[in-house]
């Protein structure tokens, strides 16, 4: 049995922060297998054989979890990836995760294009990239989000639209099919699009998209595999829709009223903001297809009121970051844009804890814990303090563990 022993003054544990007393932190194969204080010296003479790391000088957190991650997302052109080669969007997949790890997060939820393939590879070692929670092709109704042919596309067949990200159905028979084609590819959850959205080249973003019956019905069919919906919707119309049909997952929110955010606190229901996105486009609007940057201007002011109107109605927030092309290295600036609102305590939960009930499985991530997987991070400073150490991992990020193993070890000078 591989073992591995931690020894720091100061952890988060996903709920709350440890510190003022000595800790060690066992691990044993890929869990953690106990949590020990003060009488660290004990348990180093259990196991003798353990690796042991000192990390006094580090706040050592969970694995991040991004809860917003496309793996297939080398440009904000969704188009342009349609028409890659597959080979080619699995070798920038394999880039985009193995550095996605580099950056602290041990586990991502695919919001749209990934694939068995790629969990397979990360499972075999071809990747060494964080644990990937599959969507694979979202869905979108005809002339919605995920339909990426432009108005003047001629179609030479009756062909319907499949691209790299996402697949067009119509009817709740249709929605029914095509959720169970892709929870039969191993998909976790299920991605569906209920309003309008930025990059799309047809579809207005104050759109409603796909009736309640097709909601109602992707709903449904996830929850034969105890498994739920995670869905695209900007406005608060569309978000209320989702939680009334049983969403439980709604990404980015971004227009948000009151009413909606108290619909989905008391439905339990989880928003997943994605703020940074915004941030770095209007940086730069001439990166993004003809048309986008008018439909990023009119929700680029309000989606941090949006988090702060859910955050005083008490619904749960998820942490998501939705970017592609180049600016996927900008994946850690979503802690910046969040503490703005927020404060660090409720980000980090954000990142760890309720993302890992968001997606089923608190107690095994996003938490440091007894029998949890050893996912953990360690950066110097204390993010507590000051949340723009986890925005700078190149910087304070010094160690990191997914499932026991370690893949960064900046305290004793070497990456894995």
């Amino acid at each position: 049995m591989a073992s591995l022993t931690l020894k720091t003054r100061r952890f988060f544990d996903g709920t709350a922060l440890q510190s003022g007393r000595a800790a060690t932190i066992s691990i044993a194969d890929e869990r953690i297998s106990g949590i020990q204080f003060d009488d660290a010296a004990a348990l180093l003479q259990d196991a003798p054989e353990a690796r042991v790391i000192d990390a006094t000088e580090l706040t050592i957190l969970p694995g991040l979890i991004d809860a917003h991650f496309h793996p297939v997302s080398s440009s904000f052109d969704i188009a342009s990836i349609d028409r890659q080669h597959p080979s080619l969007r699995a070798l920038d997949a394999r880039q985009h995760l193995e550095a996605t790890l580099l950056r602290g997060f041990t586990t991502v939820r695919d919001a749209g294009g990934g694939d068995i393939g790629l969990v397979r590879a990360i499972e075999q070692g071809l990747i060494r990239g964080p644990r990937l929670l599959l969507a694979g092709k979202a869905l979108s109704q005809t002339g919605g989000h995920g339909d990426m042919r432009p108005a003047d596309a001629f179609a030479t067949c009756g062909c319907g639209y499949s691209g790299a990200l996402s697949v067009v159905v119509d009817g709740p028979d249709e929605t029914r099919r095509a959720v169970r084609e892709q929870l039969r590819q191993g998909a976790n959850h299920i991605k569906i699009f209920v309003s309008g959205g930025v990059l799309s080249p047809t579809d207005p973003i104050w759109m409603n998209q796909f009736t309640d019956d097709e909601i109602r019905a992707a709903v449904q069919e996830a929850a034969t595999r105890r498994t739920y919906v995670m869905a695209h919707a900007h406005t608060a119309e569309a978000v209320r829709r989702c939680v009334r049909n049983g969403v439980r997952s709604v990404e980015h929110g971004t227009l948000m009223d009151r009413q909606s955010a108290d619909e989905v606190a008391a439905a339990g229901a989880f928003v997943v903001p994605t703020l940074a996105v915004v941030d770095v486009l209007r940086e730069d609007v001439a990166r993004l297809p003809r048309g986008a940057a008018d439909k990023l201007a009119s929700i680029s002011d309000l989606n941090s009121k949006s988090v702060a109107v859910c955050a005083k109605a008490g619904a749960k927030l998820g942490f998501g970051t939705d970017l592609f092309g180049e600016l996927r290295a900008r994946q850690a600036q979503e802690f910046a844009a969040r503490a703005r609102i927020q404060s660090p305590l409720d980000v980090l939960r954000s990142a760890t804890s309720v993302n890992a009930e968001l997606v089923n499985q608190a107690g095994q991530i996003g938490t440091i814990a007894a029998g949890a997987l050893a996912d953990v991070i360690g950066v110097s400073g204390n993010p507590l303090d000051d949340l723009r150490i986890l925005a700078e991992p190149e910087r304070f990020l010094k160690l990191v563990i997914k499932g026991g193993r370690i893949i960064v070890d900046r305290v004793s000078g070497r990456i894995q």
